[in-house]
């Protein structure tokens, strides 16, 4: 009889063992898969906040350009001077910390009508036309700092675009 109680006691440490690895095993893989989880879940906010920058660098170029050709079309070429570079640091943020972006607008001409312009940044001026009297080539970069990287120099993100005035 009491051979028969030991071997019931055997089984029992046995079915406690084997439940026991069988706990470890299950905390061991979901502790591999929550680090899974982690590691894409940091991937995918890292990629979104990098698409968002950049989306937010192309608005600010398309609104630096329009602005430019306003602000040419709204000065005086004959008796002021021309307009040549637009500069805006700080947008949106403090750009000296990496969490803003800086903003260079370059303006060249391009035609006959150029009043007070023809000494500055001409591309050609021998466009004879009436229809094409004056133009502007508009080069805006907007300059940012990845927001994790702020160590890293800044990305830039280039337009150039073409306006009759």
């Amino acid at each position: 009889m009491q051979r028969e109680g030991g071997d019931k006691m055997k089984l029992n440490n046995q079915r406690e063992a084997f439940s026991l690895m069988v706990a470890v095993a299950v905390i061991v893989i979901m502790g591999t898969v929550s680090m899974l989880v982690m590691s894409m879940s940091s991937k995918i906010v890292k990629e979104t906040t990098t698409q968002y920058r950049k989306e937010q660098a192309v608005l600010l170029a398309k609104s630096y350009t329009e602005y430019a050709v306003l602000a040419v079309m709204g000065n005086d070429r004959i008796n002021d001077n021309c307009l040549t570079d637009i500069n805006a640091n700080d947008v949106l943020a403090d750009s000296s910390e990496g969490k803003g972006y800086r903003v260079r607008v370059r303006i060249a001409y391009i035609g006959s009508d150029l009043g007070n312009c023809a000494g500055v940044r001409v591309l050609s001026d021998s466009v004879a036309t009436p229809e094409s009297s004056l133009n502007i080539l508009v080069d805006v970069y907007v300059e940012y700092k990845e927001l994790d990287n702020t160590e890293a120099g800044w990305v830039t993100y280039h337009r150039r675009t073409m306006q009759k005035i």
